[in-house]
């Protein structure tokens, strides 16, 4: 059986990950719709031709028109309702959930809501909606298997015991390319420093949030999420090698770790496969060349980011959404160079202290508590506080 595929956010790095595993098992998955926002129209443009997909969405509509000009015999379709039709396309299985950010909230709502099974590589989702996300998937007994390297290492390890057995999840951090920067210099610190990570190629979003370590914040709520953990029985470790992608502690005393080499196309393939495991000839980790594998405890006040995901997971309720729109307009105002480094979580902790939780009841209360961060986070970066 051909599993069909929708890849939401085709153009960015999981994306074409997520291609690369599709070209090595073309008897067992298709792509059946596209969806980008329309930055890099040559790549769709190519992706298109190679799959072949029933549709494509692009978010940006004079950019969807461009596109529909170049290839005037595909249904090509626009904005966040041709995402949404994307994600919900009759001949689609599984999702592939990638597009960067609060953005990709909607779409994999639509797809679990639609009863699509989703690989989720957008953290933010469960980040800003993960009760509604989850809840919406039990009931239609939709699979939501995780794309990001730590979780789907503690997806395997999990696999290992029965959830009373579970003692702590360890999520493993690189530490990033700052890890040993002296601290009273991170306010000269650049974007293109930032942007530089020592051990993963990433997007620019993702990379920041690498550095400032939000997205072990972020990883932290979703993986309570995922795997129904409280999240004082979630750590985090750093390890700069990034071979260890996370490991699981159980009640005995035992611990199970997952390895890989540091490619993404190995969790992609997990997400598509599972629960089977298929064969593939992506490059292999050789154990008798990795030499010592190193860990450190986290600086928790050096990396503010684990701290403030903690604080908005005890909040509940719109707290860990306000947290996630706010970095990202703060991550962007960095690249904008409006910002220095450290404001990044400075104006995180900012808001975040003086936000009274609502509800998140549905889509439209954590669509509007994310506007509503996105508000608060640029009247404090205007203000100059």
């Amino acid at each position: 059986m051909t599993l069909a595929l929708a890849l939401l956010g085709s153009t960015g790095s999981i994306g074409r990950s997520t291609i690369e595993v599709v070209r090595h098992h073309p008897e067992r998955l298709r792509v059946a719709t596209l969806a980008a926002f329309g930055r890099d129209l040559d790549r769709l443009e190519s992706q298109a031709r190679e799959l072949a997909p029933e549709l494509v969405a692009v978010y940006d509509e004079e950019r969807a028109r461009e596109f529909a000009r170049r290839l005037p015999d595909l249904e090509i379709v626009a904005g966040a309702e041709g995402v949404r039709a994307a994600a919900t396309h009759e001949a689609v299985d599984r999702v592939v959930a990638a597009i960067v950010g609060a953005a990709g909230l909607a779409p994999t709502h639509a797809a679990v809501v639609a009863g699509k099974d989703v690989a989720l590589a957008n953290k933010e989702a469960l980040v800003v909606a993960g009760p509604l996300l989850m809840r919406e998937a039990r009931a239609r007994g939709v699979e939501i298997v995780p794309i990001d390297s730590e979780h789907v290492a503690l997806h395997q390890a999990l696999r290992c015991g029965a959830p009373h057995e579970v003692r702590r999840l360890i999520l493993t951090a690189s530490g990033g390319p700052f890890r040993q920067r002296p601290r009273e210099s991170w306010d000269a610190i650049t974007p293109q420093e930032a942007l530089a990570h020592p051990t993963w190629e990433m997007g620019r979003k993702i990379s920041i949030d690498s550095a400032t370590l939000m997205n072990k914040g972020l990883e932290l709520i979703e993986a309570r999420h995922l795997f129904d953990v409280a999240p004082e029985a979630i750590d985090v470790v750093v390890h700069p090698q990034s071979l260890v992608h996370s490991m699981v502690e159980f009640a005995d005393g035992s611990w199970i770790a997952q390895l890989s080499v540091n490619d993404m196309v190995f969790s992609v393939q997990y997400a598509l496969s599972f629960p089977e495991r298929w064969a593939n000839d992506f490059p292999r980790l050789d154990p008798g060349a990795l030499g010592a594998l190193e860990f450190e405890p986290l600086d928790e006040e050096r990396f503010r980011s684990i701290s403030l995901a903690r604080q908005a997971v005890a909040a509940g309720g719109s707290a860990p959404a306000v947290l996630n729109a706010v970095n990202e307009v703060a991550v962007h105002a960095f690249l904008d160079e409006r910002i220095g480094f450290p404001a990044i979580v400075e104006t995180v902790e900012t808001v975040l202290d003086r936000h009274q939780p609502g509800v998140v009841e549905s889509l439209e209360d954590a669509l509007h508590w994310d506007a509503w961060g996105r508000r608060r986070a640029n009247e404090e970066l205007s203000s100059g506080n």
